[in-house]
């Protein structure tokens, strides 16, 4: 599935007073999606991520369905032939950059607009993912360039109103995570069918009930557009299929029905709202008749259990 690959060396960070090398910095394979629709903003987000420190670097810039126009000095490219959504993307890049030795302890996943505020991000979010050993990945505070702005869609955690506040977190916002390698092969990596939407509950779900939890490093920010998903024209149609689809997959069988008619009330809350309702039915549709598709793997009670005491039981 992968094109034209280029070996190259880790881009090594340096310390704080200059000197290179002299304790081994940890190892972060950063998997960057592309197809060359924003260049401006790919150029703009790169220079932050080759400006962090305290973290040896290593970059995969994935071309879905494209060659990359805008790479990073001493990155490594895929080219796909075709789009394979965002899961399938950012899976290519992970495998490449696994060819590289040593092997890193962590991956990020990187929106190819957003930035990093302050050169020291990356450092500070292993440092949290230290701290915090029982969590298989560690979620920045994710704001408008204004450095402040945090729509509510963006706060991994459920009814809490400041989202200046960490904590254990059962979500993930896939754009900007820092993910344990380990646990990532684990739990087979991102779900590539839903293509797009989604995809960071499904994760965090099959990670969560490998016994480990997430984390939510609200003290550290990074920036990106403040635009709603709801620009994208597949927006409605593949979110519904893909909430039926992450629910077929995750869920214990009796708690599929109540999973779904929450979200039905919810997402007939804001198509009175805002539209899109036709378009979310025929995503219902499609999703429940390709259910049997999936590979279900329900998670266990004791899961259920888990993620309810954390504060976002799985029917929500």
């Amino acid at each position: 599935m992968t094109g034209d690959q280029r070996p190259t060396p880790p881009l090594t960070g340096t310390n704080p007073a200059g000197k290179e090398n002299q304790v081994p910095h940890p190892i972060v394979d950063v998997v960057l999606l592309t197809m060359n629709d924003r260049p401006e903003e790919e150029h703009a987000s790169q220079a932050t991520l080759l400006a962090q420190r305290g973290v040896d670097v290593r970059i995969c810039v994935v071309g879905n369905g494209c060659t990359p126009d805008v790479v990073p000095p001493g990155a490594r490219t895929v080219v796909l032939a075709a789009n394979l959504g965002i899961p399938g993307g950012r899976n290519e890049g992970a495998r490449a950059l696994a060819e590289l030795g040593p092997p890193a302890d962590y991956l990020f996943f990187l929106d190819n607009d957003a930035s990093f505020p302050h050169p020291d991000i990356l450092a500070r979010l292993v440092a949290e993912a230290e701290k915090h050993p029982e969590a298989a990945y560690v979620q920045p505070r994710l704001t408008g360039p204004d450095d402040t702005t945090t729509p509510r869609r963006w706060v991994p955690r459920l009814r809490v109103g400041d989202p200046g506040r960490p904590g254990t977190i059962t979500s993930m916002t896939e754009g900007v995570v820092l993910v344990r390698r380990a646990v990532f092969e684990q739990v087979g990596g991102w779900n590539e069918r839903l293509f797009l939407y989604h995809e960071g509950f499904d994760l965090s779900w099959r990670m969560w009930d490998r016994g480990y939890t997430g984390w939510y490093a609200a003290g550290i920010r990074m920036h990106h557009p403040l635009s709603s998903p709801s620009r994208h024209a597949l927006f409605h149609r593949l979110s519904a299929r893909n909430r039926v689809w992450v629910a077929y997959r995750n869920l214990p069988a009796p708690l599929i029905p109540p999973y779904l008619l929450v979200w039905t009330a919810a997402t007939t809350v804001r198509a009175v709202r805002g539209g899109g309702a036709r378009e979310s039915w025929q995503g219902f549709r499609e999703g429940w008749a390709g259910r049997h598709d999936q590979d279900r793997r329900p998670m266990s009670w004791r899961t259920v259990l888990r993620l309810t005491a954390a504060g976002r039981p799985p029917v929500l």
